[in-house]
């Protein structure tokens, strides 16, 4: 209250005093400041700013209200400063200049500001202080998209210093912003300028031509281009006079000039060819009737047929023109030696590749020389394969070209790391207009910002350029880029601007813009675009904030909604339930819990676990943070139902791959749960602590899946086994009854036939894998000796894994007290009077895992042991197996199995 009294009594001085302006120094503002510093509250704020607007209503010109209340709006990122503007004008009046700039640098200390800044750089200029004023207007500009004359001015004042660097970079950016205000003179004189001191920046003055005819007209840039074009004739770079040429045609296919000077430039660069003049008047090159681009078209493609360069046919590869008579054409194709064909045939049946064209490098030099160079200098490889794809190629195209003609799959992979970082910051390298993920060669050097700002310009969806727009911030935060580019940003901003403009049916794009340009601006005042971005106002109109948040695709922007959502709305945590399917993230469940919304944290594990088939993904997010919120607890949810209600989930996305329903959504969900419950062990983990019911319970379920690697049920049926010896499968039919090609076998032949295929999976398939990636780097696989015999290993491999998988799923395994001792059986050994010799003889009753006739173990589907099969003590037998006939007493029958 001391504060507000001493405020007050201030007031009331300067009203009873009426201090003239005279009196004003720069010490009385200090003191003031010193007043605002002790406002700690924002209860206090608004106290002091209610007393302030109270005493302008009755007497608007206080010096102090109007101070005060301004530095109070201002400290609270408030746009408006119509109080400090009109304390400033008041001083301006009075040339008040100490003051003046004191009150702009107030302003300036929270944020850049056009009003400021012109007006520190009048002070400075008022008081001939010509390098402070040009320093504020580099601040100025940075600010002011629109300002195009100071920056021209700067660029002379640099240019007078002997900054020439610095000075083409101020001409350069007010002729772009002279192009946005269509001023065409000026853009004309800056245009002359830089041709004198900037020549070779041809992708500057392309670049500027297409705004240009975009943003005036096609005349006007072609005026231009008209200009340019005899610097470089006189130059005798006929390839770039060439170029311009090719662009004023395309404005204007017609014009007279531009065809006759481009015959004139082919002349002179084809001067050595002795075809020149004949294919110039094969094109009607010089015929103003035939179509011009037709004509140029016609005309490269055959001066391009010159000995000794290379071409392309699509059935024969790579090939050397060894020479050419009259119409007749002969080349050197790698299987077909001194082929001819005619001039015409050529001409529309191969391609000419330059020298490095990565084809040719791959026919013409040693693979062992060409992987160490494409390994050592990845920036050297990319721009061969670019350029030998026309200037546009992406990374499924650069694979396509390496693998695994020069590399290996393995090899691709730390490689395409490297390439991908070198596409991303080498400034050789640009992206391709409206293609994202193509890359191109510049001929000048591409700067980070620009290459950012073309990427967000071919990125189609709204969600992927508000990711870039906050990359590009980024990097101007950290100093990456110019702060004099960020024009860049403007032209961004405005693409989020338009979203808001004109709104109909709030939607994602609303929300979205509106959180997008709240960052923007408290990061960056000077940008705000001065649309109403009140998040309160378009929450009011919105019909379905469940709908809105589930179509925001951007993590961070859910985020920002889900802060804002709780500031504005009463009814918050009521959203926060309905949205967590679609933002699975603990901050949710952490702001109920700090909230103390206890309630609402239930009602989503709630939510979830009943409606878990719809909410898969998020039941299976709850699941693998159930070690550590322990949340199943707190609903009464049993582990064993959590681990059943995932094996269904298991069930349904197999279901759905196979139906084509979202599948890769579906895949992604099934492999969670495979890691959940089978890699991290969950399920095994729990077979090995539940009682048998339960078991029965789950594994039946896990039975039941269509789809999972039969390998994962062979496991778990091995634990329960080891826990209950005498469990009984639901698929199993007892050992009377054997599945149709099924067969029997003891606990030990399984075990030892699981590790054997556990030996294939694990140590025989990775050995034969490098085998055959060996076998590969020897050269042509037609020929190639060792391939053929990895691969047909291989085979081998995958057949005996295949047939021991299916071996492992038919198998019944017998117990001990499954054994009926009573007859010759399966796991019983059996003793035989041999009645022709009068002999005794043993035999033991098992499977063909176990079956070994040199020691008496006869496999019970075998012929012999089929005829003594289900015989008991005291039975006589008769019976013939090929040739031999049998003639046995059955003396007695004991198990085995122990």
């Amino acid at each position: 209250m001391q504060l507000i009294e001493r405020i007050t009594e201030l007031l009331n001085e300067e009203k009873w005093t009426r201090a003239t302006l005279n009196n004003y120094t720069v010490a009385n503002f200090s003191d003031l400041d010193k007043l605002i510093e002790q406002i700690e509250s924002k209860e206090e704020a608004d106290a002091v700013l209610e007393l302030c607007n109270e005493h302008l209503h009755h007497t608007k010109n206080s010096i102090i209200a109007l101070y005060v209340s301004g530095r109070i709006k201002i400290r609270r990122q408030n746009v408006d400063d119509s109080n400090l503007i009109s304390l400033i004008e008041i001083f301006i009046d009075n040339h008040k200049w100490a003051i003046v700039r004191y009150l702009c640098e107030r302003i300036l200390d929270h944020g850049e500001n056009k009003f400021a800044l012109r007006t520190l750089a009048d002070s400075y200029n008022n008081d001939n202080l010509v390098d402070e004023m040009y320093g504020i207007w580099e601040r100025l500009i940075r600010i002011d998209f629109d300002e195009a004359d100071i920056v021209k001015q700067l660029a002379e004042y640099k240019e007078k210093k002997g900054l020439a660097e610095e000075a083409l970079g101020y001409y350069k950016k007010a002729l772009h912003r002279y192009v946005a205000k269509k001023a065409f003179a000026n853009i004309k004189e800056i245009w002359h300028k830089l041709i004198k001191d900037s020549l070779g920046e041809t992708e500057f003055f392309f670049h500027a031509e297409r705004k240009i005819s975009r943003a005036i007209s096609d005349e006007r840039a072609i005026q231009l281009l008209e200009d340019l074009y005899p610097h470089f004739r006189q130059a005798e770079d006929y390839g770039t006079a060439i170029t311009i040429l090719k662009r004023v045609l395309t404005y204007d296919a017609r014009n007279p000039w531009a065809r006759k000077e481009i015959t004139e430039c082919y002349r002179e660069l084809y001067s050595h060819h002795s075809h020149l003049e004949e294919y110039i008047k094969l094109s009607n090159l010089n015929q103003s009737w035939r179509n011009v681009h037709d004509a140029i078209a016609d005309f490269e493609k055959h001066i391009s047929f010159d000995a000794g360069n290379f071409v392309f046919h699509r059935s024969w590869g790579v090939g050397l023109i060894r020479g050419i008579d009259d119409d007749e054409i002969t080349i050197d194709f790698v299987k077909r030696r001194n082929h001819t064909m005619s001039l015409k045939m050529a001409v529309s049946a191969l391609t000419v590749l330059p020298k490095d064209h990565i084809w040719v490098l791959k026919t013409t030099r040693k693979k062992d020389r060409l992987r160490k160079e494409v390994k050592k200098n990845p920036d050297w490889a990319l721009e061969i394969i670019i350029r030998s794809m026309n200037n546009a190629a992406d990374m499924k195209v650069i694979k396509s070209e390496l693998v695994p003609s020069i590399l290996t799959q393995g090899e691709w992979s730390s490689w395409s790391t490297r390439a991908r970082e070198i596409l991303k910051t080498d400034e050789r390298f640009g992206n391709v207009p409206d293609k994202v993920d193509s890359y191109s060669i510049r001929e000048q050097p591409i700067t980070l910002e620009e290459k950012m700002y073309n990427r967000f310009k071919a990125e189609k969806d709204f969600f992927d350029r508000a990711k870039t727009l906050f990359e590009f911030l980024r990097y101007v935060e950290r100093g990456d880029v110019e702060a004099s580019d960020t024009e860049f940003v403007r032209e961004m901003v405005d693409y989020f601007t338009g979203y808001l403009r004109s709104v109909g049916e709030v939607d994602e794009h609303t929300f979205g813009s509106v959180l997008i340009l709240q960052r923007v601006v408290a990061e960056h005042p000077y940008l705000n675009p001065g649309v109403n971005l009140a998040f309160e106002e378009y929450l009011a109109q919105a019909s379905n904030i469940e709908e809105v948040f589930r179509n925001i695709a951007n993590p961070d922007i859910r985020r920002a909604f889900l802060r804002k959502l709780r500031k504005h709305d009463p009814e918050w945590h009521e959203v926060y339930v309905k949205v967590f399917p679609y933002h699975l993230n603990k901050e949710i469940l952490d702001d109920l819990e700090a909230a103390g919304k206890k309630d609402s944290m239930l009602k989503i594990y709630r939510q979830t676990t009943e409606g878990y088939r719809d909410y898969r993904e998020a039941f299976v997010w709850l699941a693998r943070h159930s070690d550590e919120m322990k949340w199943h607890d707190e609903i009464g949810l049993a582990y064993e139902k959590l681990l059943i209600n995932l094996v269904h989930i298991l069930d349904l996305t197999f279901r759905d791959i196979e139906n084509r329903r979202d599948v890769t959504e579906n895949r992604r969900i099934n492999r969670q749960v495979q890691t959940y419950l089978f890699k991290e062990r969950r399920l095994a983990e729990a077979l090995e602590t539940v009682d048998e019911d339960s078991i029965q319970r789950i594994y039946t379920l896990v039975e039941d899946v269509a789809g999972l690697d039969p390998t994962v049920g062979l496991d778990l049926k091995n634990i329960v086994l080891r826990r209950f010896p005498e469990f009984r499968f639901y698929s199993d039919q007892g050992p009377e009854t054997v599945h149709r090609g099924g067969f029997m076998t003891v606990s030990s032949s399984y075990e030892a036939k699981q590790k054997d295929l556990e030996r294939i999976h694990s140590v025989e398939v990775p050995k034969n894998s490098q085998e055959i990636a060996t076998a590969r780097e020897y050269g042509d696989l037609k020929e190639n000796a060792e391939y053929k015999a990895a691969k047909e290993h291989q085979e081998q491999l995958n057949n005996e894994a295949a047939r021991l998988t299916d071996d492992l799923q038919r198998v019944t395994i017998v117990r001990p007290q499954d054994v009926d001792s009573t007859v010759i059986s399966f796991g019983t050994k059996a003793t035989l009077l041999d009645t022709k010799k009068n002999e005794t003889v043993v035999f033991t009753i098992l499977g063909p895992w176990e079956s070994d006739p040199d020691k008496g173990v006869i496999n019970y589907q075998s012929p012999l042991g089929k005829a003594l099969y289900d015989h008991k003590v005291g039975e006589k037998l008769e019976f013939s197996v090929g040739d031999h006939e049998y003639s046995y007493e059955v003396q007695a029958i004991e198990p085995v199995l122990t």
